[in-house]
Order: structure tokens, then sequence, then C-alpha cells
């Protein structure tokens, strides 16, 4: 294989809640200043062909999940039509999902999760 695209980057620093990659380095306010910036960018540059695909599935289910959200919120004004009833929990039930596995995705590359998808606990790098 040939490395992962940069569309794909792109989709694995927002899936794991990482900011945006940028064109160049300017000022001291850079992600590219901070250690685990870089280790994902590390990570994504050095996977083997296995990996690859490993994240390649993850990025197809995380596209799945993250656009069941707002289609979710389509039935945010009905309570119940005949005998269907709207589940009152469902765009936070998806929205769990979504970052359930965002937060796996960030797992199996071995980084905390970024700033974007903080779990409020403090995490190591190591």
């Amino acid at each position: 294989m040939i490395g992962l695209t940069d569309a794909e980057k792109v989709a694995v620093r927002r899936h794991c809640g990482y900011p945006a990659y940028g064109a160049t380095a300017a000022g001291f306010s850079s992600w590219r200043f901070y250690q685990v910036y870089g280790l994902l960018e590390y990570r994504m540059n050095n996977l083997v062909d296995e990996e690859q695909e490993v994240v390649r599935n993850y990025l197809k289910m995380l596209m799945k999940l993250e656009a069941s959200i707002p289609e979710a919120a389509d039935n945010l004004d009905t309570s119940q039509a005949a005998i269907w009833r709207h589940n009152d929990s469902e765009v936070s039930d998806r929205s769990r999902l979504y970052d359930n596995w965002r937060l796996r995705l960030c797992g199996f590359l071995g980084l905390p999760a970024g700033p974007a998808l903080s779990t409020g606990t403090i995490s190591w790098v190591v």
C-alpha cells in the first residue's frame, strides 16, 4: 500500500479530536510544538499495510456513525406518529456510540484523545 492519503490523515486527526494540521508551522501556538501531535503524525506516516487497513475500517465506521447523528435529529420534532414512538435519547445515544468508536481509534493508534474529544481525565503518553 502507499500509506494513508492526505484526506485519510485529515479524517484521523478530526475523529481523534486533534485540530487541523495546517500548511506550515507559524508562531508558537502551532500544534507542532506539542509532543502528542507529533506522535500522531509519526504513527500515521509509519503504519504497516495491515494497520492502514484497520485504520481505514475505523474511518468507514466512523463516517457512518457521524452521519447518523444529524439524521437522527430529523425526528426531534415528532414524539409519536401512529404506532412509531421516538427514542428521546437517540441523538445522545448515537453521539456516545460515535465518541466510543473515536476513542477506540485513539487506542489503536496508542494516543490519548485529542482536545476536541476530551474525556475529562488525565492521560499520559508513554
